[in-house]
């Protein structure tokens, strides 16, 4: 803890520990660095608000959430398109666009045939972690070993993988 707070230099030992913070909820280098500045930007220009004796170092992960948090809902808000006819739709803007409803029905029915020619040892753990099921509680209701069930949910996929490829379904068909 930081008794007497003289801003700048106090908060700019923390880089070094923000950094990683930044960078594992932006997945960018620039967008981690602009994540940085912006943080400290926000943190000398409230350094009043700082009040003594507490974390410095929380307060400064505090403003950075918060202003990951406003910037994720601000992209948000920006790809809404606001329909002015009557009916008052909210459309939101996405880049996936499904061109025909039953070509997602034929890729159920081919991802389910593909699923009857995996190993039956696979499936079952596969299919319960497909559900929702965390590793965890897939070992205990199998009342198998963790590991046995991470491998085994892996080789599920990868033997599914191949079977659609070898019916032709391609991974194109999933963007």
């Amino acid at each position: 803890m930081v008794t007497t707070i003289n801003l700048p230099e106090d908060i700019l030992q923390y880089e070094i520990n923000l950094r990683p913070f930044a960078f594992s909820l932006t997945k960018s280098k620039e967008e981690t660095e602009d994540l940085i500045q912006d943080t400290f930007y926000r943190a000398i220009a409230n350094y009043e608000k700082f009040t003594e004796g507490t974390n410095i170092k929380a307060w400064l992960f505090t403003i950075m959430r918060n202003i990951f948090i406003n910037n994720y809902r601000r992209k948000k808000n920006s790809n809404t398109i606001t329909d002015t006819s009557e009916n008052q739709y909210l459309l939101n803007s996405t880049k996936l666009v499904e061109k025909n409803g039953s070509e997602r029905s034929f890729l159920a029915e081919d991802i389910k045939k593909a699923m009857c020619e995996v190993d039956k040892g696979y499936t079952e753990p596969f299919m319960l972690y497909f559900n929702g099921f965390q590793y965890q509680e897939i070992a205990d209701k199998l009342d198998l070993p963790l590991g046995t069930v991470k491998s085994r949910i892996f080789f599920a996929r990868k033997e599914l993988q191949a079977k659609l490829t070898k019916m032709g379904v391609s991974n194109s068909v999933y963007n």
